[in-house]
């Protein structure tokens, strides 16, 4: 297929557009930083918060498939009415243009944050763990607002295409690039070692994360499966275990003391989050984790 990616030059986008183009698709990049892999067929830099630049991007290229990845990718990075407005407006004017263009085939990057956790006033509490998307919505800040904008602008659309179009929202855990891996700063500016050894710094996102390679291969799938899928369906994905050197039964209670009557559930290795639904529904499962691609000289066993 001809898959637009829009976000393509991220530390996401990068992962996803190699994964495509490594079997076979051909891909369009749309971001506002250049393309520095040269894997893409084209790319170009939008504003796709503006609606013109939107259908400008998608009626070009006439794309079979579209995945949505630009945003104002963390909370609190830009300011609260900016990030509403460019994540809210990017994600409508996309669904917009990929169903008036034909595009058959549409996946919208919303966020584990649309769960709620980590309010600051830690009133918070989950239903149960681990966290799926049963779960109810509770965003409290203007970026996992953002993101349950787009989670309902995309159930919207997948009413109103009737069977023109599918499509579904993705919440990618904490992206983990290759790199990052080796040494080099996480989104947070932190390392993924540091993030270890201080569990603080990943317990405000629950101890989620995921391999950029392994979301990138849950893209793939998800595209695939989509005509036979539900229209609007919302997908986790993560790792299939916890950012943190201990059991989360053990280290959840020390981090966030109100949860510690449901962190017992979570035992072993077992994360915050569950993909049970990606891989009952689509097959795909998590290959990577920071046991197997972080070098330790010693991991202790959590089995």
């Amino acid at each position: 297929m001809k898959v637009l990616v829009t976000g393509s030059a991220g530390r996401f986008g990068r992962a996803v557009v190699a994964t495509l183009v490594n079997v076979g698709h051909e891909v369009i990049g749309v971001d506002l930083l250049p393309d520095r892999s040269g894997l893409c067929a084209a790319s170009l830099p939008a504003d796709l918060s503006d609606p013109g630049e939107a259908f400008d991007v998608v009626t070009r290229h006439r794309p079979e498939a579209v995945v949505h990845l630009a945003a104002v990718a963390t909370p609190f990075s830009r300011t609260d009415t900016l990030t509403y407005r460019v994540n809210t407006q990017a994600a409508f004017n996309v669904c917009h243009a990929s169903l008036q263009s034909g595009v058959r085939r549409v996946v919208v990057a919303s966020s584990p944050t649309v769960i709620g956790y980590g309010a600051p006033d830690r009133s918070w509490r989950p239903e149960s763990l681990p966290l799926d998307e049963t779960h109810p919505v509770r965003p409290w800040n203007a970026y996992s607002l953002s993101k349950a904008a787009a989670e309902q602008i995309v159930r919207s659309f997948a009413v109103a295409s009737g069977k023109r179009a599918a499509f579904a929202a993705l919440r990618p855990c904490f992206v983990i690039a290759p790199e990052e891996w080796a040494g080099a700063p996480t989104q947070t500016g932190h390392t993924v070692r540091q993030r270890l050894d201080d569990p603080a710094l990943s317990g405000t996102a629950l101890f989620n994360y995921l391999d950029a390679r392994d979301g990138g291969e849950m893209v793939r799938v998800l595209l695939d499966a989509l005509p036979e899928l539900p229209n609007g369906e919302v997908f986790f994905a993560g790792a299939a275990d916890a950012l943190a050197r201990e059991p989360l039964a053990e280290v959840v209670p020390r981090v966030h003391p109100e949860l510690a009557e449901w962190a017992g559930t979570l035992t072993g290795t077992k994360p915050a989050f569950s993909t049970a639904k990606a891989e009952r529904l689509l097959g795909w499962r998590p290959g990577r984790s920071w046991r197997t691609e972080l070098l330790e000289t010693s991991t202790p066993d959590l089995s």
